[in-house]
């Protein structure tokens, strides 16, 4: 009981953080529509070559646009001695780094869904395939949740240099995007691909927080 109350009161916290830092959220919102207008303007009006790579598209500015938020998963808390104080608390890296997955991907990720419909009409993309790049996104950033998380604890071991977590995000993200875009590829059996996608979430859930409490450890021993 007391342990769910520490859980509590952790997303409660989380949630006043992304309320304060919500104009991060609207610029990163901003850059995906600014970024989608520009793709429009550029391919012209023709409707079947928007419809073909408007998925891939789409699904590329979002994992770019998740980026964006990269250098704040754990930086500020890591600075200020929050993450020392939470452990201090009774509560083990490894669910520091779960419990901050989890917020990353309610309060940053799934705020995106909004803006997925309205990107979609931009490309006059049919609704089952709308309707298949929200769950394939609903599970991909999870993925990317646990990605950001890991590159993110890296960084603060490498300071001089925060373009490298966002390589790995890029790097590791794209069988997200090939099994993502794949699923309105095939005619059946596009239930195995999400299948497939929900097994990488849960290897990288299972992962991350073991990975990114190691690198959170050294982080706070260097310090």
């Amino acid at each position: 009981m007391i342990l769910i109350k520490k859980i509590f009161l952790f997303f409660k916290r989380e949630s006043k953080l992304f309320y304060r830092n919500i104009v991060d959220l609207f610029s990163n919102i901003l850059f995906f529509f600014l970024s989608i207008f520009i793709f429009v303007f550029a391919l012209g009006t023709d409707e079947q070559l928007l419809k073909s790579i408007g998925l891939g598209i789409i699904w590329s500015l979002l994992l770019l646009s998740s980026t964006l938020s990269l250098r704040r998963f754990y930086e500020e808390d890591f600075n200020n001695g929050v993450l020392i104080i939470i452990h201090m608390r009774g509560i083990s890296y490894e669910l520091i780094v779960f419990l901050k997955i989890l917020s990353h991907f309610l309060f940053v990720q799934m705020p995106f869904l909004i803006s997925i419909p309205v990107a979609s009409l931009l490309f006059n993309l049919p609704i089952y395939e709308v309707y298949n790049l929200m769950i394939t996104f609903i599970i991909g950033s999870l993925i990317l949740s646990c990605l950001s998380s890991m590159s993110a604890s890296m960084n603060l071991l490498n300071k001089a240099n925060f373009s490298i977590g966002g390589i790995i995000v890029l790097l590791f993200s794209i069988p997200i995007i090939i099994f993502s875009v794949g699923i309105n590829e095939i005619e059946s059996d596009y239930k195995s691909l999400i299948n497939i996608l929900i097994g990488i979430a849960l290897i990288f859930l299972g992962i991350s927080p073991w990975a990114s409490a190691s690198f959170l450890k050294l982080a706070i021993r260097n310090k």
